[in-house]
């Protein structure tokens, strides 16, 4: 009989350690390995345990997983994580796997399709539910947003004006113009309320609430 697989958990919510270790508890193929509840603690509960699956957060006080992935890969090249999110957010979740996550899962999870996804990814493959998966295929094609966008779409979410930003990046306000309608063109939206909503939504940028 092979070993039972080796769970690690990384997660912030106390609620929702809680329900992730009842699930992985019932099942005599599963051994949960240990809990961090910050990344700090996360990573050093990886390295000493040495787990076979990884069970990440999205976010902590401290830090946002999909930043720290590098980390997790440099200590172990072979690392098996399933990235743990609040929401299905495509570009967190296409970022998430660039970086190297064999899965991606939302907290809403049913607990008999946590279990798949953690027999999956330990068996070596790679685990993205149907729902997270039409998610990624609505928006498959669609333009990256530059470094500059990406901080003006930003700081349109933070409710600042053409003007504003113009002034916070030391640009002239037509440049700003051209970069808003620029980004207007690549996530599909006309007015600065549905770049905010979508922006949120899809994960373009980060709100820490």
């Amino acid at each position: 009989m092979s070993d039972p697989i080796k769970v690690l958990l990384v997660e912030s919510q106390p609620l929702t350690r809680f329900g992730v270790r009842a699930v992985v508890e019932q099942e005599n193929d599963i051994f949960f390995a240990g809990e961090a509840d910050n990344a700090s603690g996360g990573f050093k509960a990886f390295k000493e345990n040495r787990p076979d699956v990884t069970i990440l957060g999205l976010r902590f006080p401290d830090s946002c997983t999909i930043d720290d992935l590098d980390n997790y890969f440099i200590s172990d090249a072979k690392a098996k994580i399933i990235v743990l999110a609040d929401h299905a957010g495509d570009v967190e979740i296409s970022r998430a796997l660039k970086k190297g996550a064999s899965g991606y899962i939302c907290k809403d999870i049913e607990p008999d399709e946590l279990v798949k996804a953690i027999r999956t990814v330990a068996s070596g493959r790679k685990y993205i539910p149907d729902a997270i998966a039409r998610v990624l295929s609505e928006h498959l094609g669609q333009e990256d947003l530059t470094a500059t966008e990406s901080n003006v779409l930003r700081m349109i979410v933070g409710g600042m004006s053409n003007k504003e930003i113009a002034f916070a990046l030391d640009n002239s306000e037509n440049t700003i113009k051209t970069h808003v309608q620029n980004i207007f063109g690549k996530i599909g939206v006309s007015d600065r309320t549905s770049a905010a909503t979508l922006a949120i939504k899809r994960g373009l940028v980060r709100v820490d609430l």
